[in-house]
């Protein structure tokens, strides 16, 4: 797990990554709102703590900034204690408000909490531009419209949206979505590869997400 952790105070970065760190989290700094947004664009994290008052830009801009691209976990970090400061952290995006000086086991228990409910919610929902899937409840829905897939069109499509990137051989498809003991031959993995474009890609001749890799296998690109 990657974390962000954003503050023109230096001293207290400091502290927060490295008891972050000892709790087995790499950590990632910045000092700055600009870089906060470049950071979270760029480094995968899996949250983002971002104080408010930051040179450049400041805290609500940057996550409401980070906020049109990503739905990384954020807690803001405040010297205000008001609740109207902590109403428009909310507004503006965040998950999670914290008023300085705080308990650094406060801020941990927090964090933890945060990805524990990140992990479930991407357990239960797969999204990817415009095509999601209800984990949940077996369903996929394109451009806001569900789509009626087979038990095997969706058990294939979820496997690929769980793996992004990963290639797997028409022979690991068969193994893994219809099962070792199934006697028929590859071309039943592109038969149902070719349906599932038909189906959720934009233009299935030229897939976005739903991807070949000639002489090997499929991927889903996210």
């Amino acid at each position: 797990m990657k974390i962000l952790v954003v503050d023109d105070e230096k001293t207290l970065v400091k502290g927060i990554k490295f008891n972050l760190e000892n709790e087995g989290y790499a950590v990632e700094c910045a000092y700055d709102g600009a870089t906060a947004v470049e950071l979270a664009r760029d480094a995968g994290c899996d949250l983002i703590i971002l104080d408010v008052m930051m040179p450049e830009l400041d805290g609500r801009e940057a996550c409401m900034r980070i906020r049109e691209f990503s739905n990384v976990p954020i807690i803001m970090l405040t010297a205000k204690s008001e609740d109207s400061d902590k109403l428009m952290g909310f507004e503006c995006g965040a998950d999670d408000y914290i008023t300085k000086p705080f308990n650094i086991l406060e801020l941990k228990a927090r964090v933890r909490a945060l990805l524990r409910r990140a992990a479930r919610t991407q357990e239960a929902v797969l999204t990817a531009g415009n095509l999601s899937l209800n984990t949940e409840e077996r369903v996929a829905v394109r451009d806001g419209r569900t789509i009626d897939l087979t038990a095997k069109e969706y058990d294939l499509i979820e496997l690929l949206m769980r793996n992004p990137r990963r290639v797997y051989s028409r022979e690991n498809l068969m193994n893994i979505v219809w099962g070792y003991s199934y006697t028929g031959d590859y071309r039943t993995v592109d038969v149902h590869i070719r349906r599932l474009r038909e189906k959720l890609e934009e233009n299935p001749a030229t897939p976005e997400h739903i991807m070949t890799k000639w002489g090997v296998g499929y991927y889903f690109k996210a």
